[in-house]
């Protein structure tokens, strides 16, 4: 079977699912029937959970409410729609909004162009809204018989009432739509990026002027909605150049919102979207689920992590176990980190690593847990950054150590530290130099692979979590001021005689 045909009688199974789900009630009355209708071009989530039981087994998120009435409300809308990936980007904006806008009073959908990042691609999406308008019976029932002639294999089809939607693969011509004598008044641009595009900033800025100018000039003189809609993949991409543009609505949804809950509640939970995160890694995730693209090793990199071999504890010079514990509190949406360091000679080694999202009292029980598996004899300073010195001793750590009967020596950091970024950019050549070795024997650990992944993802003006560099670079700096403390040897002797008046 070829892969045309294998699409085909998958899109068959489609349109029987959908036939199926959309069962109608033959046995209401005429006025029912007009109050859903009536309802229907008002209210979107009544629409969509109404007409697409097959698809909204979830309630519509308030984003997608909201983005579909600010495209019902506004007939001239040139807009950039940032969703994190697995948010139903596509199935709104290509095929529930268009549906939408169709039933208005009057119609406000006339010619459709949906693009992609492939012809094939652009096929596929239309491919899902000629299947609704063949076998959705609720929308047929109500709405009347919708297709008329033609074919998404073939990337175009019609409706009965005479509305156009057609496909077309990133910088394929479009030009003939004007031959038809309509003009788009609905143009969607769908996850035109991709990962091998966006590395070159050439044909990023012609495939940006391809959208602009050869879909864009399809419209009469721009009147209809302009809309683009992915996740941001890269800094310098199609979908970050549009939205740049002047006069452009943009919204951006990412997968946690800025109070760390999940955008669409609805459908995903806290727990889905930490696994998610944690099996990606951070650089990944951020990229595809918060629309924040960083590229690895822009400051550090891979090649520089070396591991090795770690001593014997009693062997090191010195050994520091730094925490940044992130904001008090229970929550578990920011990062706490502790990192364990070992220094000899000129050699440091991390030793140990905590990098999780986790509550103060999980933090600083795995502290004491880590103090507790010291041989007898070995000596570790504990530090922990001094705005938080004081609140956290007085709660969690003086809590747990009623538990153990003793309280760890745990110092704060009265530095008065410079830029973030600086600071840790700033160490960075201790691991380009080779002076850098993270223990072998937790090559596989969860947190150290995960204090790795933010090591790897900074640079400037991130939102990526920084929270294990920071707590590398405060332990770094604490145990190297002490070897050089240890190492000055100041000069005694007797005072030059020009200096004996004073």
């Amino acid at each position: 079977m070829s892969n045309l045909d294998a699409a085909y009688k998958k899109w068959q199974e489609h349109c029987k699912n959908i036939q199926d789900k959309t069962a109608v009630n033959f046995n209401e009355t005429p006025g029912q029937k007009q109050s859903r209708l009536s309802r229907a071009r008002k209210d979107y989530a009544f629409f969509v959970s109404y007409y697409f039981p097959h698809f909204a087994n979830t309630p519509s998120a308030k984003f997608h409410i909201k983005a579909a009435n600010k495209i019902l409300t506004t007939p001239n809308l040139k807009a950039v729609f940032k969703w994190a990936r697995g948010h139903a980007k596509s199935t709104h904006m290509g095929v529930m909004i268009p549906m939408w806008l169709k039933i208005q009073e009057p119609r406000q959908i006339n010619v459709m162009l949906l693009a992609s990042k492939s012809e094939d691609a652009a096929i596929r999406l239309l491919g899902d809204l000629q299947a609704e308008f063949g076998h959705n019976q609720r929308y047929i029932h109500d709405y009347g018989v919708q297709f008329n002639h033609g074919s998404w294999q073939d990337g175009e089809f019609h409706t009965q009432d005479g509305c156009m939607f057609m496909a077309v693969g990133r910088s394929q011509s479009p030009r003939g739509i004007k031959e038809r004598g309509k003009r788009p008044d609905y143009i969607v641009i769908d996850d035109i990026d991709d990962d091998e595009l966006v590395e070159n900033e050439k044909r990023v800025r012609k495939a940006t002027d391809w959208c602009i100018e050869a879909l864009g000039g399809t419209m009469d003189m721009w009147r209809g909605r302009f809309i683009v809609v992915g996740n941001q993949i890269a800094k310098f991409c199609i979908l970050s150049s549009i939205a740049e543009r002047p006069d452009v609505f943009v919204t951006q949804v990412n997968a946690i919102d800025k109070n760390g809950k999940p955008s669409w509640s609805e459908k995903y939970t806290v727990e889905e979207i930490q696994k998610v995160r944690e099996f990606m890694g951070e650089r990944r995730f951020q990229k595809e689920y918060m629309n924040n693209p960083v590229s690895e090793g822009a400051v550090f990199k891979h090649d520089w992590i070396k591991w090795g071999k770690m001593l014997s504890l009693k062997k090191y010079d010195h050994m520091i176990a730094y925490c940044d514990p992130s904001f008090k509190g229970t929550t578990k949406n920011d990062y706490k980190a502790i990192k364990v360091w070992g220094k000899v000679g000129t050699q440091l080694h991390h030793i140990k690593a905590f990098v999780r999202q986790a509550s103060v009292s999980s933090m600083v029980k795995w502290w004491y847990d880590f103090h507790e598996s010291l041989p007898e004899g070995v000596i570790c300073d504990y530090y922990i950054e001094a705005s938080f010195y004081q609140d956290i001793l007085l709660d969690e750590f003086e809590a747990e150590g009623k538990l153990r009967s003793y309280q760890l020596p745990i110092r704060p950091d009265n530095r008065k530290k410079p830029d973030k970024f600086q600071r840790i950019e700033a160490i960075s050549p201790l691991w380009e130099r080779g002076f850098i070795t993270y223990n072998i024997d937790e090559q596989n650990d969860p947190d150290m692979l995960r204090g790795i992944e933010q090591t790897l993802a900074i640079e400037k003006g991130s939102r990526v979590a920084d929270d294990a560099p920071d707590a590398d670079e405060g332990a770094i700096y604490l145990i190297q001021k002490r070897t050089r403390i240890e190492n000055f040897k100041p000069e005694l002797g007797q005072r030059s005689a020009s200096y004996s008046n004073y």
